[in-house]
C-alpha cells in the first residue's frame, strides 16, 4: 500500500491511526500537543519519529495476520511485545540525518579559524576584531592544524578563553584533532570550560545546520545524558558520551569528527596516562591541550608552586600525546606577579618553544597628565555624590582631543555604554585600582611593595648559596644542631652547623615521612605519619616518627672538610602543640639520645610582655641569651628550654641578610636556587611589625595571609637557639643575662665602713 504519511494532514493521520490497536487513545489534538522537532512524544516520555512510526502502523495494519495457534491471549501478548519493541527501537534511533544547509560555508571554515568564529558564533564575536585578536587567532590556527605550542597573555575580558573554547570545537568538528584535553588551574575551572562548550554543541542552530552528523545526535538527547548508552543510528550504537568531565562525539560513518573526545583535568590533578579506548578497540591519547589560566592568585605568589606547575607543564602535560607523537598546545594566561608561571612561560628567552605573545590594553598612555588628573578628581567627587561619574564623562567630552593625544589603544571598540571611548574605559580601570590594572589588563604587574624595606624576599633567601654539598660541613664549624617541628601528619626537621661567632650553614632539612615531590604543604600531605608508622593512634604515630627520625639524624656522623667527624650536639623538639606535648616529653625522657634531645617551647614576647632579661632567676634555672632552661618538678620532670620567638626570628633574618663572606652570615647548601624554593617560602612566610611598649621597641612576627606553612622557619630558629645553648655567641652580645642589682640599706653601708 503506497501511503506517504508526510503528505497527510493531522486529521488524516488520526483516521489512519484509528485503524490500529493504538488508535483508540490518539486523536488529532493529542498529535498536535505532543508533536516535537524530532517527532511526537509517546506515553512513557520517549520521542519517536512520527513518520517512521506511522509507516510501521500502516505496515502492521495491512499485513496479513497469521492464523492464531494455541492460546489467543499469548498471541495478543506477543503482538503487544512486538509493538513495544518497535516503539522502543524507534525512540532510540535518531533517524536520518538532515542535509547540510550551507556546504560552501562549512568547507571554507575548515581551514579558516577566523571565518569559523565569525560564521558560527556571531552573537559571541559581535565586535570588530583588534589587531591583537587577529594575531592570536592566526597563532591558534597554526597550532591546531600544524602543531606546536602557543602561549598568549591578553587583557582581562578580551575573550581569550572564549576563543580557545571555539578552537576546541573547531579542532574536533573538522577532525584536526581527535582528542582535546582542557586543563585549568583546578578541575572545577576546566569543567566550567567544558560546560560552555556543551552549551554551544547543544543549542547552536548554525552548527546544527552545517554539522548534522555531530549536532543532530547531540540535540536528540534533549539534555538527558542517560540516553547516550542506548542511542542508535541506522540500528548501530553511536557510542556518544555526555558527562560532567568528558564529551565523546557520536560515531557516525563518514564523519571526520566521529568519536572525537574532549576531556578535562586540573593541572595539579591526575594528568599522566590520560587516554580513551574507542569502540573499535583503538586507544587514543590527547592531541591538543588547552591550558586556560593554569595558575591561581595563591600559586602565582609562591615560587615553589610556580616551579612545580612549570615542571608539570613540561613533563606531564606535554607528554600526554605518548611516545613518538608531538602534542599541540594553546595556553591563554594572565601575568599576576613578576616571575610567576605565566611570566616565565611568556619569556621567549626562558621558554622559546611556547612562542609567547604578550598583549596589552594600552600600548601608549595619553601625554596630557594634567587634564587626566583633573578628570580623576572630578570623577572621584562625582562618585562620592552618587552620580556615577557623569560630570567626568562630560569633562572628557569637552576636552577629548587634548586628552586622547599620544594614546595608542589595542581595541578601540572596547568601552562601556556610559563611556565615550576605549581610552576613557582604560583610564577608569586604572583609576579604580592601578596595581590590578597593570596586572590584569597590561600583563605587566607592578613590583610588590614589601612590608619593610629590609624584609627579605623568597628569591633572596633561595639565592643565599654557599655551593657546598648537602650534608657537608666547612672547616671552622664548632657546633651542629637540629630542630624537629612536630605536626599531626608530618615532622619537619632542619640541621644547621655553626661557627663560634654564629656564622651558620644550613646543612640539611626535610620532612618525615618524605613526600617525594618538590612542592607540598602540610594540608595536602599524602604520605603521613600514620601511614609510615602503621600506627592507629595520634600519639603512637608521633612517638614512632620521632624515634625513626632521631635515629637517622643523631646516629649519623657529619663530615667536616678537614676530615673530622661531628655529631649533632643538641636537638630541640617542638612541644608547643597541645596534643603532642606529653608524648614529646615522654619520648625525650625514654629516648636512646636523651642526653641530646630536649623539648622546647617558643614564647611570643611582645612589646608589652616581660622580656626574658627581666625574669627572676630561680634555683636550678639556666639562663641564656633570650632563652632559659627552668628547673622542673612534678609530672613533666624533663628539662626543657623556653625561648623568645620574636627575637630569634629577627636574629635569623638578620643572619640571612649578612653578605656572603662576612662574619655572622647564614647560608644554604647547594648551587641552585630552585632546590630551595619551598624552604625559602617557609622562611618568608612571616613578616615583622615594629611595636612599642613599656619603653622599648620590638619586632612582632605575623603570618602572611597568602602563605601556608612556616615550619622550616621555626626549625631554623630552633637550631640557632640550640647553638646559643652550646656556646655560640654573636660578637656584640655576650649571651649573659644581666643580674638585677641588689639594694643596700644605709645601716649596712655604715657597718661596711666600720669594717
Amino acid at each position: 500500500m503506497a501511503i506517504d504519511p508526510r503528505k497527510l494532514r493531522p486529521s488524516e493521520l488520526c483516521r489512519l491511526l484509528n485503524s490500529t490497536p493504538l488508535g483508540e487513545v490518539i486523536n488529532d489534538r493529542q498529535l498536535y500537543r505532543h508533536r516535537t522537532r524530532a517527532g511526537f512524544r509517546i506515553g512513557d516520555g520517549r520521542t519517536v519519529d512520527l513518520f517512521r512510526y506511522v509507516a510501521w502502523l500502516v505496515q502492521v495494519r495491512h499485513e496479513p495476520r497469521p492464523e492464531s495457534e494455541g492460546d489467543p491471549y499469548e498471541a495478543v501478548k506477543e503482538r503487544a511485545r512486538a509493538r513495544n519493541a518497535a516503539i522502543a527501537q524507534a525512540g532510540r534511533d535518531i533517524g536520518d540525518l538532515p542535509e547540510v544547509v550551507d556546504p560552501g560555508r562549512k568547507e571554507r571554515a575548515s581551514q579558516d579559524f577566523r571565518f569559523f568564529c565569525e560564521s558560527y558564533f556571531p552573537l559571541t564575536f559581535h565586535l570588530p576584531w583588534s589587531p591583537d585578536h587577529l594575531k592570536v587567532i592566526a597563532k591558534i590556527e597554526q597550532a591546531v592544524i600544524h602543531g606546536g605550542l602557543f602561549a598568549m597573555a591578553m587583557p582581562r575580558g578580551s575573550g581569550k578563553t572564549t576563543i580557545c573554547e571555539c578552537a576546541c570545537i573547531w579542532a574536533v568538528l573538522y577532525g584536526h584533532r581527535d582528542f582535546v584535553c582542557l586543563v585549568g588551574s583546578d578541575e572545577g575551572h576546566a569543567m566550567d570550560m567544558l560546560d560552555s562548550i556543551k552549551m554551544e554543541l547543544d543549542g547552536n542552530e548554525l552548527l546544527l545546520a552545517d554539522f548534522p552528523e555531530v549536532m543532530h545526535p547531540i540535540q536528540s538527547l534533549d539534555g538527558i545524558a542517560n540516553r547516550c548508552s542506548g542511542q542508535l543510528y541506522k540500528g548501530g550504537r553511536t557510542h556518544i558520551s555526555w558527562t560532567a568531565k568528558e564529551i565523546v562525539l557520536p560515531t557516525i560513518e563518514d564523519s571526520v569528527a566521529s568519536g572525537a573526545i574532549i576531556k578535562v583535568a586540573g593541572i595539579t590533578g591526575r594528568i599522566r596516562g590520560m587516554k580513551y579506548k574507542r569502540a573499535d578497540g583503538h586507544t587514543v591519547r590527547p592531541a591538543l591541550v588547552v591550558l586556560d589560566d593554569p595558575q591561581t592568585d595563591e600559586s602565582a605568589r609562591s615560587l615553589s608552586q610556580c616551579a612545580t606547575r612549570e615542571s608539570i607543564l613540561a613533563g606531564a602535560v606535554l607528554g600526554l600525546a605518548g611516545p613518538g607523537k608531538k602534542i599541540a598546545g594553546v595556553m591563554p594566561c594572565t601575568v599576576i606577579r613578576p616571575s610567576d608561571m605565566a611570566d616565565n612561560i611568556l619569556d621567549r628567552a626562558k621558554h622559546p618553544e611556547w612562542n609567547g605573545e604578550r598583549t596589552k590594553m594600552v600600548y601608549s598612555f595619553p601625554t596630557n597628565e594634567t587634564m587626566w588628573q583633573r578628570y580623576a578628581e572630578i570623577r572621584a567627587e562625582s562618585m562620592r555624590q552618587g552620580n556615577a561619574g557623569k560630570e567626568a564623562t562630560e569633562f572628557y567630552r569637552q576636552n577629548r582631543d587634548a586628552m586622547d593625544e599620544g594614546s595608542v589603544i589595542a581595541w578601540p571598540e572596547r568601552f562601556n555604554h556610559d563611556e565615550l571611548s576605549a581610552i576613557q574605559h582604560a583610564m577608569n580601570l586604572k583609576l579604580q585600582d592601578e596595581a590590578a590594572f597593570f596586572a590584569e589588563y597590561q600583563n605587566e604587574p607592578l613590583p610588590e611593595d614589601d612590608v619593610d624595606s629590609n624584609e627579605l624576599t623568597a628569591d633572596q633567601v633561595a639565592g643565599k648559596l654557599n655551593r657546598l654539598g648537602r650534608g657537608v660541613i666547612p672547616i671552622g664549624v664548632d657546633h651542629v644542631t637540629a630542630f624537629i617541628d612536630v605536626q599531626a601528619t608530618m615532622l619537619f626537621y632542619v640541621v644547621a652547623a655553626w661557627e663560634q661567632d654564629f656564622t651558620g650553614y644550613v646543612v640539611d632539612y626535610g620532612a618525615y615521612p618524605d613526600q617525594r615531590r618538590p612542592y607540598f604543604t602540610l594540608r595536602d600531605a599524602r604520605h603521613t605519619l600514620a601511614i609510615a608508622t602503621k600506627s592507629t593512634g595520634l600519639e603512637g604515630s608521633i612517638y614512632a616518627g620521632l624515634e625513626t627520625l632521631t635515629s637517622q639524624l643523631l646516629s649519623r656522623e657529619w663530615k667536616r672538610d678537614d676530615g673530622a667527624a661531628l655529631r649533632i650536639e643538641r636537638c630541640l623538639i617542638d612541644a608547643n602543640w597541645g596534643s603532642s606535648t606529653d608524648v614529646v616529653y615522654q619520648f625525650c625522657r625514654q629516648s636512646a639520645f636523651a642526653s641530646v634531645v630536649m623539648p622546647s617551647h617558643g614564647r611570643f614576647v611582645g612589646a608589652s610582655s616581660q622580656p626574658f632579661s627581666e625574669y627572676k632567676r630561680k634555683s636550678g634555672d639556666r639562663l641564656g641569651h633570650n632563652w632559659r632552661v627552668p628547673n622542673v618538678r612534678g609530672k613533666r620532670a624533663v628539662r626543657h628550654v623556653v625561648y623568645d620567638t620574636n627575637y630569634w626570628k629577627s636574629f635569623i633574618h638578620a643572619r640571612l641578610a649578612v653578605t656572603m663572606g662576612d662574619r655572622g652570615c647564614l647560608s644554604l647548601f647547594g648551587d641552585s636556587p630552585d632546590q630551595h624554593r619551598l624552604f625559602a617560602e617557609h622562611l618568608t612566610a612571616e613578616y615583622r611589625v615594629k611595636t612599642e611598649g613599656r619603653g622599648r621597641t620590638v619586632d612582632e612576627w605575623k603570618m602572611r595571609p597568602e602563605r601556608g606553612d612556616n615550619h622550616w622557619f621555626d626549625g631554623l630558629v630552633g637550631c640557632a637557639v640550640a647553638a646559643s645553648m652550646q656556646g655560640a655567641t654573636l660578637p656584640g652580645t655576650d649571651g649573659v643575662v644581666p643580674t638585677k642589682r641588689q639594694r643596700v640599706s644605709f645601716a649596712e653601708l655604715q657597718r661596711r665602713k666600720q669594717r
